[in-house]
């Protein structure tokens, strides 16, 4: 026992440190024998968890720990939560950043339409910058690196005729920043994505109606303007129809070559025992007739789409505007009711049917799936929609406006949809790609739309919804914390990044927010002078997070740990000072 140290009963021992600071309680050691000699019991360290992390019991130890100590000073020593640089070469908000897959660069877009790219050594440093302007751009608003990181997409928004705006997406070379081709991207949310090293996915809406229209996905090689006049550069992959003024945005690519061998399984029970069946909460049907009923869910539910693909015609549609054309009875309908109801009997008989077994069935599957935003309600994004990619479409080799389909088949139906019952503000997957991440705001339980221009109001509290790809079932409860407080018509994508074992995003509140993907609990608060638009994790090193805001800042946030190890690298300055002396005296 240390001189001044009194002997305290172990129970009084482990209700002084749960009050205590992390810092503190970790380091208490130093000046207590008595704490060194529990330092590294078990139970202790699994109560000191629980309580202070505020856990619930049922929630197992992380799969990837040693002990509850280690687990313990993971979860203070390894979040990026300290600040160590600021970069301040953007003059306007910045609203998006990007990681290389071997991070050693980034990229960030902002309003004031230039896309930098920054080298990510010891300290931060500019490496490049492209302005935009030229190409009658807005501002750069998304950019992802291609599988080799040789390229760079850059997505942003088009100044138009009569001052129009759409979307555009650029590809520059990593090699010199030459700028090799540009897409047009309708509408320009929905930021575009690489399918594959060469090929790109991009976006065009046509309109049908007052709220119907019709989005084509285009596939479109990098290379556009050094290609061969004999070689297609571009490829319609999917036509899907919109109705109630919705439209497909937020394109992203998932593959499922990984799914049996994750990073991280969400599953507790599939933690325990790899082979018992995944116990989750399925929100969604197992009944076909159920599911070709339209419902609003309280919850975000998953569901299966029919054979029919599209949206679902009610019974009897066929006989109602049969008696309509013959004036045997008159509308009593709007006009917005009656073009969607039109709208559904025309794509029922024109679309051609999903992909049967979307579920990938080995590990070896080359499948993809194209994951993006839509709606069949109104205007503001409230579902996820899934299509798979097969093999033979991820080229753009082959009939370049799909003549090989039949007549009946003018529309594609989507495979498998996501009812969020909110306000899809966010996406991101998994760095294993079996997991999808969605940041919503809530609509209220049991609203109605009646009119598809005005969508229910949102909540200012924004969830963060975890969907199991593999499954296709909602695996977690809702993670909270951030808030948005923009109403409907002017809400924003924040988004999101997830790394091995932690979950990352921006929220309107001036803060991002990191939570540890396995306890389900929010570990930091990252604050900034402005509403916060992106976050990204380095991909090799999930102790490196940046963080990009509307106060025109980017801000480097290292964990404790990585901090300490890099001022050990550093020289210290009294050697240098030392040494300066001893060379002045002699």
């Amino acid at each position: 026992m240390d001189a001044g140290c009194p002997r305290l009963p172990d129970t009084v021992l482990f209700e002084i440190f749960l009050y205590l600071d992390h810092a503190d309680v970790l380091s208490v050691g130093l000046v207590c024998q008595q704490w060194r000699a529990v330092a590294r019991d078990e139970f202790l360290w699994k109560e000191l968890f629980y309580r202070y992390y505020r856990v619930s019991r049922d929630v197992p130890r992380h799969p990837g720990a040693v002990s509850w100590y280690d687990e313990f000073q993971r979860l203070y020593d390894t979040i990026p939560c300290v600040e160590v640089q600021a970069l301040k070469e953007h003059n306007d908000q910045v609203l998006h950043l990007s990681f290389s897959h071997s991070g050693c660069l980034f990229a960030s877009c902002s309003k004031d339409c230039t896309v930098k790219i920054w080298s990510n050594e010891l300290d931060i440093s500019l490496q490049h910058s492209s302005n935009m302007r030229p190409y009658n751009w807005s501002y750069t608003q998304f950019s992802q690196f291609n599988s080799d990181d040789s390229l760079l997409l850059v997505s942003g928004v088009f100044v138009g005729p009569h001052n129009s705006s759409s979307g555009e997406i650029a590809v520059i070379s990593m090699e010199n920043f030459t700028l090799l081709s540009r897409v047009r991207n309708k509408p320009y949310d929905v930021f575009g994505c690489w399918l594959n090293e060469t090929n790109l996915i991009s976006g065009n809406l046509h309109r049908i109606g007052r709220i119907t229209s019709c989005s084509v996905l285009w596939l479109n090689n990098a290379f556009q303007g050094i290609e061969s006049e004999n070689v297609n550069v571009v490829k319609r992959l999917f036509k899907i129809q919109n109705l109630n003024a919705s439209t497909i945005r937020t394109v992203m690519v998932a593959d499922c070559s990984r799914y049996d061998s994750p990073d991280l399984l969400l599953d507790y029970e599939e933690q325990l025992a790899a082979s018992s069946t995944c116990s989750v909460f399925d929100l969604g049907s197992d009944c076909e007739e159920e599911d070709a009923k339209p419902k609003l869910p309280p919850e975000a539910a998953v569901q299966e789409l029919p054979d029919a693909g599209g949206v679902p015609a009610e019974p009897g549609l066929q006989q109602l505007f049969d008696d309509i054309m013959e004036g045997r009875v008159r509308p009593a309908m709007t006009e917005a009711e009656l073009e969607t109801k039109v709208a559904e009997l025309f794509v029922r008989n024109r679309t051609k049917p999903p992909e049967p077994n979307l579920l990938p069935t080995d590990s070896n599957s080359k499948t993809k799936y194209l994951i993006f935003t839509t709606g069949c309600l109104t205007y503001s994004p409230h579902q996820i929609g899934i299509k798979r990619i097969l093999p033979h479409q991820m080229t753009t080799a082959g009939p370049v406006l799909g003549e090989e389909r039949r007549s009946d088949e003018f529309f594609d139906s989507l495979d498998h949809v996501i009812d969020i019952h909110g306000h899809i503000i966010g996406m991101g997957l998994s760095p294993d790609h079996r997991y999808l991440y969605v940041n919503s705001r809530a609509w209220p339980r049991d609203c109605v739309i009646s009119d598809p221009m005005q969508p229910p109001p949102i909540a200012e509290e924004i969830d963060l919804h975890v969907f199991d790809l593999k499954t296709m079932k909602e695996v977690k409860r809702a993670l909270r914390a951030h808030r948005a407080y923009t109403p409907n018509e002017e809400c924003f994508f924040i988004f999101l990044d997830v790394s091995r074992d932690f979950v990352a995003s921006g929220a309107e509140d001036r803060h991002g927010y990191i939570w540890d993907r396995h306890y389900n609990i929010c570990l930091a608060k990252l604050q900034h002078d402005n509403v916060v638009n992106s976050v990204a994790f380095s991909p090799v090193e999930q102790e490196l997070l940046l963080t990009a805001s509307d106060d025109t800042t980017i801000k480097v946030w290292r964990s404790p740990r990585a901090v300490r190890v890099r001022q050990a690298r550093r020289p210290r300055p009294r050697k240098l000072l030392f040494s300066w002396l001893m060379n002045q005296k002699s």
